[in-house]
């Protein structure tokens, strides 16, 4: 410190900088006006730092506080620069700058105007001059002592090794921090304080805002947040860049410094007296255009900086017309565009530059609608990089799992706007659980129909009013998927469109086409009808989320029956809801006997009884299973493998259960009162109170008002009763009688053989229409079993004839030790 107090006592500043190759160039130091500083004495030196830092920056170093002072007190105090390499005249002293942290460092932060944005705003409020020793290749002037030629982050060495020797280093350390490289060959970048020419695009700032409150955002949450404090603190845009090519700043300067902007090549034209409208107009060709100046005749010539390239691409709107000048009625036509799409990044980018064009130019926004996507992440959540080497090439995606499962990704990943994760397990998974699935049961419908001979064109399909429950549920669910996804696109949710025909893809595969495997093989054509009107119209909706399989499934399922259905599903007219097809209430009843069913497997799981068996019975506790046709409870006693379902009134017939008071969270509500609620808790029906409490009901009264008890309130224990097997979820309860039988114990080994049996014909490469012809023989319960059960087996592996005993003829055995049975098949001729 070389003036007032602190330099009477000999004081030092401890400024602290990241980049040490500035410190040639070091213009002034910053401090926070807020921060309170302090003189601090290290062995025999006097250091100044903000005291919030003290501890942080001398840590076990024994210090002596010997006096505070606030910031704004160290404001204009003067210093010895650290290097005397370049002229600075009247600079380096203290000024003060709210951007300074005590997160980090000293406090007292080095300032050099030219790399840096802060640094220049303060010495812009100061008056400070900005010095750049630095040339535009990167490298300090040559004639510059200790530094001069070196690239400049290569000049941090021999600054550090200066600094040191003549003791003004007081600590260097290793400091990680974000810094830029170039992306193509990873060299430290700098940034450069440059003259420039701007657009002062300040001046319409509240148009801005006003067309930013027109415009609807995806997420939202960007209109008013991140581009919207963007406009908030709007600056003047820094227009003009320096490129050997590029879209030229149309102006010409004379010796005088007179300016002329040009507005077009015929404009161009004129003034040069030469016709240059075939000139390519980008720099350097233009640079050879000169003229007179129309304001004192010296030989103007166009000054060397372009255009920011992002102001082309602000400029698209109009320019891709040529408008004003050309097809001004297209342009009107098309101005301005329902909908723009690019990264979160572009927020300050496109984005900005569109809206800020549009409105400059025809005073509204060039979009109505934004829609901003997310960043692309590798497995980690980490953004690619070829630095990182985590870069993913899309075409080696594409022949791993197709275009189409990276584009589903893609859209139905997550929503557009945030970021996702990409990688080989993620595309598996929509090629697993989407893609393959919509596939396969496509080529189910062709298999069967081909096997039964049936063709959509010829085939007559029976009324919807005459098909099973089933064909309508599945025809009524569509014309919903067809309405949600119309709603989820309209908003441009692609993820909640692909949810919705994720889900109705498994419905389809997973419900319709299993519950109604026994009708396809018998041809039945309602069940054919339905599937392939499923399949077209499901086709259409996926199309513009997997373009490539939809057109192949709509090839073989539409075109090969109708070649007037169009030359490609893309050409199609986009579905239409059906009201008439809709069917609410039937969608409630399927729905819930799925969860039934879902209840009823899980049932099984506990108890670790296969599918396979037969059971005798299962209950079902639910205030609306009455009112489900009996056609659909049939699919759940089908689907569960029990031979008879009936209405569970009273939850104590299949469960053991008991509901016991929690005082610990009684008393917490109820306080002086807990044991008198505990008391009435005691005295309920324990199955009336539990379900009472799953479905947030009141269960009883005190004083008057109803009181509504939580599963923190009670402690529910519940078991199956002997010889059950139960699942439950509020308010619905799924029961299975597993006491068994030696009938259903034979009825569950028939089904074993059926599954083995059906398994041989795949693994013997039969068609699925092929019929066979099928000897067995077996010892004990299994003889017993697939003797009384040949009829069931012969019709469900598709057998003319079951005979027991061995073949004559010579052919492959399967054995099954397990269950002492051997058999033998073969296709019928």
């Amino acid at each position: 410190v070389t003036s007032g107090p602190l330099a009477d006592l000999g004081a030092a500043l401890l400024v602290w900088t990241t980049t040490p190759w500035t410190l040639i160039s070091n213009t002034a130091v910053a401090v926070h006006p807020a921060v309170t500083y302090a003189v601090v004495r290290v062995g025999d030196e006097l250091l100044v730092v903000a005291e919030p830092l003290v501890a942080k920056v001398f840590g076990d170093t024994p210090v002596e506080v010997v006096q505070t002072m606030a910031g704004t007190e160290l404001e204009h105090t003067t210093y010895d620069r650290p290097f005397d390499l370049v002229d600075i005249p009247g600079a380096h002293y203290v000024g003060l700058a709210d951007y300074v942290t005590v997160d980090d460092g000293t406090g007292l932060v080095h300032q050099s105007p030219a790399f840096g944005a802060e640094d220049l705003l303060v010495a812009r409020r100061y008056g400070l001059p900005v010095v750049n020793p630095v040339a535009l290749d990167g490298h300090f002037d040559a004639g510059l002592p200790l530094v001069g030629g070196l690239f400049f982050k290569d000049a941090d060495a021999p600054i550090v090794t200066d600094l040191n020797a003549r003791g003004l280093l007081y600590r260097r350390e290793n400091y990680p921090h974000s810094y830029p490289h170039c992306w193509r060959c990873d060299t430290a970048l700098i940034y450069y304080a440059l003259p420039s020419w701007y657009i002062r695009t300040t001046a319409v700032k509240d148009r801005l805002l006003a067309e930013n409150e027109g415009t609807r955002w995806y997420p939202d949450t960007i209109k008013h947040g991140r581009y919207g404090d963007w406009l908030n603190n709007n600056i003047d845009w820094a227009l003009s860049r320096n490129r050997y090519w590029g879209t030229p700043l149309p102006i010409w300067r004379c010796a005088e410094d007179h300016l002329t902007c040009v507005g077009s090549l015929a404009e161009l034209s004129t003034l040069a007296g030469t016709d240059v409208t075939h000139l390519d107009p980008h720099r350097p060709y233009i640079d050879d255009v000169t003229f007179g100046c129309p304001q004192c005749s010296a030989t103007a010539t166009r000054v060397p900086e372009v255009i920011d390239c992002w102001y082309d691409a602000g400029s698209m709107p109009f320019a891709q017309w040529g408008a004003p000048h050309r097809n001004a009625a297209e342009f009107e036509q098309a101005y301005p565009a329902q909908f723009i799409c690019e990264a979160i990044d572009q927020t300050r980018g496109w984005f900005y530059t569109l809206m800020a064009i549009g409105t400059l130019v025809f005073d509204r926004s060039s979009y109505e609608t934004v829609l901003c996507l997310g960043h692309i992440l590798d497995e980690q959540g980490r953004k690619m990089s070829k630095h990182l080497g985590n870069v993913l090439d899309p075409f080696e995606l594409f022949e791993r799992h197709g275009a189409d499962a990276l584009r589903w990704f893609m859209l139905c990943g997550g929503s557009p706007w945030s970021s996702r994760r990409v990688g080989d397990r993620a595309l598996e998974e929509v090629v697993r659980k989407v893609l393959l699935t919509y596939w396969n049961t496509a080529s189910f419908l062709v298999l069967y129909a081909n096997a039964n001979h049936w063709h959509p064109s010829s085939a007559t399909a029976p009324p919807y009013a005459d098909r099973s429950a089933l064909d309508r549920w599945a025809l009524s669910e569509l014309h919903q998927l067809v309405a949600e996804v119309d709603a989820a696109l309209d908003d441009f949710d692609s993820a909640r469109a692909g949810r919705a025909l994720a889900a109705y893809v498994d419905d389809l595969s997973n419900w319709y086409v299993r519950r109604s495997r026994r009708r396809f093989w018998d041809g039945d054509p309602a069940a054919l009808a339905t599937l392939h009107e499923c399949l077209e119209v499901l086709t259409r909706l996926l199309a513009p989320f997997v373009p490539f399989l939809t057109e192949e499934v709509h090839e073989r399922l539409v075109r090969d029956a109708d070649p007037s259905a169009g030359d490609s599903v893309h050409l199609r007219s986009w579905p239409e809801v059906d009201q008439a097809l809709v069917d609410v209430d039937l969608g409630e009843h399927m729905a819930l006997v799925r969860r039934v069913v879902e209840l009823g497997r899980a049932a099984r799981a506990s108890a670790k009884v296969k599918n396979r068996q037969p059971l005798s019975a299962m209950s079902v506790y639910h205030q609306g299973w009455r009112r489900v046709p009996d056609e659909l409870r049939a699919l759940a006693v089908d689907e569960l493998n029990v031979e008879g379902e009936f209405v569970l009134d009273e939850l104590a017939n299949v469960l053991d259960l008991s509901v016991k008071p929690n005082f610990r969270a009684l008393g917490k509500r109820f306080g002086p009162r807990t044991q008198e609620v505990a008391n009435v808790v005691m005295a309920q029906d324990a199955a009336r109170l539990a379900e009472q409490v799953r479905l947030g009901q009141p269960a009883f009264e005190m004083d008057g008002e109803p009181v509504t008890l939580t599963g923190d309130d009670v402690i529910i224990s519940e078991s199956p009763a002997e010889g059950w097997a139960t699942a439950s979820e509020p308010g619905l309860t799924v029961a299975l009688d597993l006491r068994m039988t030696d009938e259903l114990r034979r009825a569950g080994v028939v089904r074993e053989v059926i599954r083995l049996v059906q398994e041989a014909r795949k693994a013997q490469g039969f068609d699925v229409s092929d019929r066979i012809e099928l000897w067995w023989e077996a010892g004990g319960e299994t003889a017993d079993a697939v003797a009384e059960g040949e009829a069931l087996l012969a019709t469900e592996v598709l057998a003319t004839a079951v005979r027991r005993g061995r073949p004559n003829a010579p052919m492959a055995a399967h054995e099954v030790a397990e269950l002492d049975l051997t058999f033998w098949l073969r296709v019928v001729d």
